[in-house]
Formats: structure tokens, sequence, C-alpha cells
């Protein structure tokens, strides 16, 4: 892959619509940081999702869950949601007649996977802080993150949680690192959300 980030925002959803044509299956993710990561699981377990008719949709946000539902209604679907946003999903889900009185096991049924607390939280525990550091020094951006953590509002706090912040505090920044902690994650190592997206299409 390459380290050219295209835009987020509605640019990405654009772009993935456009190749929806043939698909069979549609994954329905927040953003384009959680496309980027999926994608990049996806190649390193040597899937071709373009092949299999699978289309990874970032919705610009859960609120959008349902409008994107509808439109996908005779696909088969699955998605991706970060915890602050479990039920607005489960809502979504069951006014598209996928359900009702959904509950965490029951979304994972339907393909539907929740991020504890969101993408970069879940990337950060499976690799470990020492090994997001690592990245990041290979990166050319740790000492952007040391001098993040010196700020009075970031300074002491647990390391995770400043790291967690550093991924999100750029969209530029956020997209590329989804796509460079998935690929330094060990395979038996992937966040348990993520596999579980996958493994159902």
């Amino acid at each position: 892959m390459t380290d050219v980030i295209p835009d987020g925002g509605p640019q990405a959803t654009s772009r993935a619509l456009e190749r929806v044509g043939g698909a069979t299956t549609v994954v329905l993710v927040e953003g384009f940081s959680d496309q980027i990561a999926l994608e990049t699981l996806a190649d390193r377990r040597g899937r071709d999702l373009d092949r299999e008719g699978v289309a990874i949709v970032p919705i610009g946000g859960a609120q959008a869950l349902g409008r994107f539902l509808r439109r996908f209604g005779d696909l088969r679907v699955a998605g991706l949601c970060d915890a602050g946003e479990e039920d607005v999903f489960l809502r979504g889900l069951e006014r598209a007649g996928l359900g009702s009185s959904l509950t965490r096991p029951r979304m994972a049924q339907l393909g539907f996977h929740v991020c504890v607390e969101d993408l970069e939280d879940e990337l950060i525990r499976a690799l470990g802080v020492d090994a997001v550091a690592a990245v990041l020094e290979a990166n050319g951006d740790v000492d952007a993150f040391r001098t993040f953590q010196k700020q009075p509002a970031w300074r002491g706090r647990r390391v995770d949680v400043q790291l967690r912040r550093f991924m999100g505090s750029a969209d530029r920044r956020k997209l590329r690192y989804a796509r460079l902690l998935v690929e330094a994650l060990e395979l038996d190592s992937v966040p348990r959300p993520l596999d579980g997206v996958l493994a159902h299409v």
C-alpha cells in the first residue's frame, strides 16, 4: 500500500460507493479509518475483497446507518462501530427489521461488531504501548508524540490514553496509523471486532 492517504469524509464514501457495483456484501463502517483498517487486515490475511464481492463503505457517522441499510437492503450487510455509537447501531438495525431488543452478542451474530472504545483503542491494546511507540518512531512521529505528552491537558495521563488521543488528533494521522498499526499486528492478536467483521463476510 502507498503512504499517500486520499481524502476522507464524503469523498471516501463516494469512492467506496463507486466500487459497490458488483458487490454481494457491504460492510458499513463509521469512518474512513475503519475502512482502511479492515482492508489492510484483509490484505494481510490474503483476501481479495473485490474479487469476493465485498465492499467496505464508510458512512460518515453512525446516524447515517439507517439510510445505508435501506440503500443496500437487497445485499448481505455487516458493520463496525465504536462503543459510543452502539445504541445508535442497535436502533438502526432494529428499525431496518433485522431484529428486536438487540444486544451486543446478537448484533455480532448479524455481523455488526463494536470496538471498545474505538478503533485506536482496540489497536493500541492489541499491540501494547511499547510496540505502538516503536511504530511511531519508525514513521518519524515519536518526537511529535513526546511534545504532545508535555501538553498540560495530557501530562501525567496513562500512555495508552495519550496515544489514543494523539492518533485521533489529526485526520491524516488517524488514517495513516489505521494502516500502520494493523500492519504491525501479530495475526493471532487481531482485535476481536475487526476479525469478527471479516470472518462474517
